[in-house]
């Protein structure tokens, strides 16, 4: 097994994680970055690509996926090396640099680690109905991957939040019938989008059915065949069902972080609001897996983090050579790094 050498080890491609990479670069740091997924981008292009987001600094609206893209388009010129498909399952402190091993065997020597894995990995909260397993992926769906498939299709959603209300709309005028089921008669999702919902239920192209439950699914040659439900009220029906998309949420788990020796409270990294750092030098973390007093959950919040945790790390790296702030605007030095020299106009 080969080892890795890297100055640099960012654990999670979304965009706290791929900024990371932006700003060790511009302080002369490559970055090796390590995602369990296979793809980057974290939440963003798991769970809200084509949603807009109006927080982000001077782009006064973009998409999950664009905000994913322009991340890794400014990242560009630093190089990083990407590792996707890889979980790390152990770190181990040694005599100047962490042994890091993902699940693949892959092994990596890195004088510091940057945790930006969000709140950890995610798992689709799951109605424990009989029967789930066989029809998963088929019939049962967590999350879409191929809106395709529910055309012409009798569709059931389960849910009340954003992901519920916005595939119901989307999917609306191409399945041949559509319910949604929701445990409650208020909801979490957006309050345009409940308003849209309540006018497709007037026009007769959706059924919302409230205050009820699943309670059963009906399989045969393992297929969907219908969805038993169960109101509050304890009144019963049983629906005829060729999917059935069901969005209860996501669990975040810390999965192996929580073994690494790090400070945790409530399922998040505990740094110091100073440099990012955790309790074990040389190991920072950042964006929503990290916590301090009155941390926010913000992406914007995630890139100020990064921001620091790389001028500390780069006084790690470099032991002894002072850590000079230079702007993007006049540096020669960071113009070189950036590979815009060409560009600058004096």
């Amino acid at each position: 097994m080969s080892i890795i050498q890297t100055d640099a080890l960012i654990v999670g491609a979304g965009p706290c994680g791929i900024f990371q990479i932006f700003e060790l670069g511009l302080l002369g740091v490559k970055a090796d970055i390590i995602d369990s997924l296979p793809t980057v981008g974290g939440q963003c292009t798991e769970l809200y690509p084509d949603k807009p987001i109006y927080d982000i600094p001077a782009v006064p609206i973009c998409t999950g996926q664009e905000l994913i893209d322009s991340l890794m388009k400014q990242a560009a010129p630093f190089g990083a090396t990407f590792h996707l498909g890889e979980e790390v399952i152990e770190v181990a402190k040694q005599e100047g640099y962490f042994r890091v091993v993902t699940n693949n065997a892959k092994e990596f020597h890195a004088k510091t680690i940057f945790v930006a894995g969000g709140v950890g990995s995610f798992q689709p909260r799951k109605p424990r109905l009989d029967g789930i397993d066989e029809i998963e992926d088929s019939s049962l769906h967590f999350k879409v991957k191929n809106p395709k498939i529910f055309a012409g299709q009798k569709l059931i959603i389960a849910g009340g939040g954003d992901s519920a209300l916005d595939w119901a709309l989307a999917l609306a005028d191409s399945v041949a019938e559509l319910t949604l089921v929701h445990r409650r008669d208020d909801y979490r999702a957006a309050p345009a989008s409940v308003a849209q919902l309540k006018a497709l239920e007037a026009a007769g192209k959706v059924r919302i059915i409230e205050n009820t439950n699943l309670a059963g699914l009906g399989i045969a040659d393992g297929k969907l065949q219908s969805v038993a439900l169960k109101s509050k009220a304890g009144e019963e029906q049983t629906l005829e069902a060729d999917h059935l998309l069901v969005f209860f949420g996501l669990a975040p788990k810390l999965g192996p972080i929580a073994e690494w020796g790090l400070t945790i409270e409530k399922k998040a990294i505990e740094v110091d609001t100073s440099n990012s750092q955790t309790n074990v030098p040389g190991i920072f973390a950042l964006g929503d897996i990290s916590t301090y007093p009155g941390k926010k959950k913000l992406i914007l919040s995630g890139f100020h983090e990064a921001a620091l945790a790389a001028f500390a790390a780069k006084a790690i790296i470099e032991p002894g050579k002072k850590v000079h702030l230079q702007y993007t605007t006049t540096s020669p030095t960071m113009h070189k790094r950036l590979g815009v020299e060409g560009d600058i106009q004096k």
